[in-house]
């Protein structure tokens, strides 16, 4: 029974750090414990250490230790890419398609803005006026494109412009954010797999060993799930942890695979970025501040005009009650002149502007 134990608290581990780590900042967890690991993991674990290397190194341990996080948060660096390398696959098939995915979306060009093609990214991509208006990126000195920004890691400009991968050591633009997207949908496939692979061959185990007909016929088990299966459980963590573990292991990553990638399959389908979806988020909440200082300052003038006219019946206390807030009436919508349709969209994603024979015919006109 220690082996069950050790297992069940390993995982109970597992899941506190993972919820902590990812979930302790929302409002839900404020003063809980749960919000203490996650400063502890995100900040104080690093705290703690730093001040040991200060205890132990002095001042050039802190200086060099501080050149470390530089390098490993703030430059181009493949740190994080070498345990990918490593990785164990099932076939070499999934070790062939992997890993080409990964190199495609590492070192392929994510669609960076320079002086021969910014003309053709202006003309791709129009302004807005509402979160992309007509400026100059202060590093490159050139017009900044809608939908572009200036990776502060990579030191150059990214048309559609997503996220920085650290994973990648790459950003995430316009002409690979469909080699990012199958390298996600890949590996969710192959976690897939590994599941129903291990399932398959426990499943087998307990054929082979004949554990149901033993349970039923010998130990006068009744013939049903409920009674069956913590002892088919039992039986399972018994003789095969390791791969129970692994089971459990591939579980949390496939949830957290297909968690990504419905969120960015989301933003593909509405032709929205990671990037857009934060200024979309800021934009918004000023101008439902704005409306909804307009429309209080319209009932604060409408209320003193009332005062100021006959004095009107009391209105009755249900009426107030239930009489809706004219705050509740603000009504902010996103206007997104990018999105043009889930099948626009799709095709944006899989043949972006850049490698369209339309844009190479204007590089070459304008060149």
């Amino acid at each position: 029974m220690a082996v069950e134990w050790v297992l069940v608290c390993h995982g109970l581990v597992t899941l506190l750090v993972l919820v902590s780590f990812l979930c302790g900042q929302w409002p839900i967890f404020q003063g809980t414990f749960i919000q203490r690991i996650h400063f502890f993991l995100t900040f104080g674990a690093y705290d703690y250490f730093r001040r040991f290397v200060l205890f132990s190194c002095g001042s050039r341990g802190v200086d060099a230790l501080h050149s470390l996080e530089y390098y490993s948060c703030d430059r181009p660096n493949p740190i994080i890419q070498v345990p990918f390398l490593f990785n164990l696959y099932t076939s070499f098939l999934a070790v062939g398609v992997g890993i080409i995915l990964f190199l495609l979306t590492s070192f392929s060009d994510p669609g960076v803005v320079n002086s021969s093609n910014v003309s053709q990214y202006l003309s791709a991509y129009p302004y807005d006026n509402i979160i992309f208006t007509e400026k100059e990126c202060d590093t490159c000195k050139i017009p900044k494109p809608a939908r572009s920004k200036h990776c502060s890691i990579c030191d150059r400009c990214v048309a559609r412009f997503d996220h920085h991968c650290a994973w990648m050591n790459n950003c995430i633009g316009e002409r690979n954010t469909r080699y990012f997207m199958a390298f996600i949908l890949w590996h969710f496939l192959i976690c897939v797999y590994g599941i129903a692979a291990l399932a398959l061959i426990l499943a087998g185990r307990l054929k082979d060993m004949q554990v149901v007909h033993i349970l039923t016929v010998y130990y006068d088990i009744g013939n049903s799930y409920r009674e069956l299966t913590p002892l088919v459980l039992q039986w399972l963590l018994n003789s095969h942890n390791t791969q129970i573990l692994v089971m459990v292991f591939l579980a949390v990553i496939t949830m957290l695979l297909a968690g990504f990638f419905t969120y960015h399959a989301k933003l593909c389908l509405t032709n929205t970025t990671t990037n857009e979806s934060f200024k979309w988020q800021e934009y918004l909440s000023w101008q439902r501040k704005v409306n909804e200082a307009k429309v209080s300052a319209a009932a604060l003038k409408a209320s003193l005009g009332e005062l100021s006219q006959e004095k009107k019946p009391p209105e009755s206390k249900w009426k107030t009650l239930f009489r809706r807030s004219h705050l509740e009436e603000v009504e902010v919508v996103k206007n997104n002149i990018y999105d043009k349709g889930y099948l626009h969209n799709i095709y944006a994603i899989v043949a972006p502007y850049s490698t369209r024979r339309s844009f190479l015919l204007n590089k070459s006109k304008t060149g």
